[in-house]
Parts: structure tokens; sequence; C-alpha cells
């Protein structure tokens, strides 16, 4: 019986003092903004470092504003599920996409240069990491603007207040 009442004992301490270890944490390393910190001016800052992928480094742009640029696209959706570079669950029917220097998030218009028909979508992953290939349209996307396999699409950024909506 005493060996019942230590070893409760014994459970109730490491009880508590998991519990306390949570109310404060030393680091010496930076800590994760949520974007509630005042610290922190941009807190998608972390999602915008260079970083290297096949031994090449990219760096991402610090702002978008005035970006246009013409190239082939490509669709992606058999990851769904999987997590986006931003950390949010890849939905393949979405309107998202994959680039590898907007800043994450973006919002861009993406026009399939074959037809016409536009797309605005949420920049919010990296890629598309195949020579020649400047952005990956989600599935959705994609279907949206008629793409079939890979295509020329030009891409606009859009203004920050039209995103918002």
């Amino acid at each position: 019986m005493p060996q019942l009442i230590h070893t409760k004992a014994l459970g109730i301490m490491l009880l508590m003092a998991a519990l306390l270890s949570g109310c404060a944490i030393f680091s010496d390393s930076p800590s994760r903004s949520t974007g509630n910190d005042r610290r922190s001016p941009n807190p998608n800052a972390a999602y915008n470092k260079p970083y290297k992928v096949h031994g090449v480094t990219y760096y991402p742009l610090k702002s978008a504003a005035g970006y246009r640029e013409v190239g082939t696209a490509s669709w992606y959706g058999s990851e769904s599920g999987n997590r986006t570079a931003m950390g949010t669950r890849f939905v393949s029917h979405g309107l998202t996409a994959a680039h590898k220097t907007l800043p994450l998030p973006s919002s861009v218009r993406v026009t399939n240069l074959t037809n016409g028909r536009y797309v605005d979508v949420i920049v919010n992953d990296r890629g598309p990491f195949k020579k020649g290939r400047l952005i990956d349209l989600s599935h959705g996307a994609a279907r949206k603007i008629g793409l079939h396999g890979v295509g020329k699409v030009k891409i606009e950024y859009l203004d920050s207040k039209i995103s918002q909506k």
C-alpha cells in the first residue's frame, strides 16, 4: 500500500511539473510569430526567406507590386491532402498556385494565352521545380482556364486591396 501512495504522489508531481512547464519557455532561438507579436511586422516572413531545392537557392521577392511575367504553367492535383509551403492543406479543386519566388501569400491573375481565359489564385506554395516551368496551378484553377497539361500563361500580381475580397 505505501508503494501505491508513493506512485500516485510521483504521478501527481510529474503532472504538475508538466503543467507548470508550459507557463514559461526559455530559449536562445527566436520563436515563431503567430502574427499577433508587435515585434514581428510581417507574420509571413518565415515563408519568404531564401530556400534551396535540388542545389538551387531561390530568393523570394520582397514585394510583388508590378509583377508581370509570361511563361509555362502546369498543374498539380495528386498531392491533395499534403501541406503547402505555408502549412495549409493543399486542395486540388481549389484556386491556388505554386511559384518559386512570389511572396507567400500573393494574389495573382493567371491568363491562358491560348484561349484568353483567366483565373485569380492565391499563391500559397513553392514550385514548380521542373526546368522551364513558371507556375503550378491547382487542378481546379487549371480546369477553370482550360489548361490541360502545360500551356503558355501570363501572370499578373493583383493589388492587395483586390485580393482581400
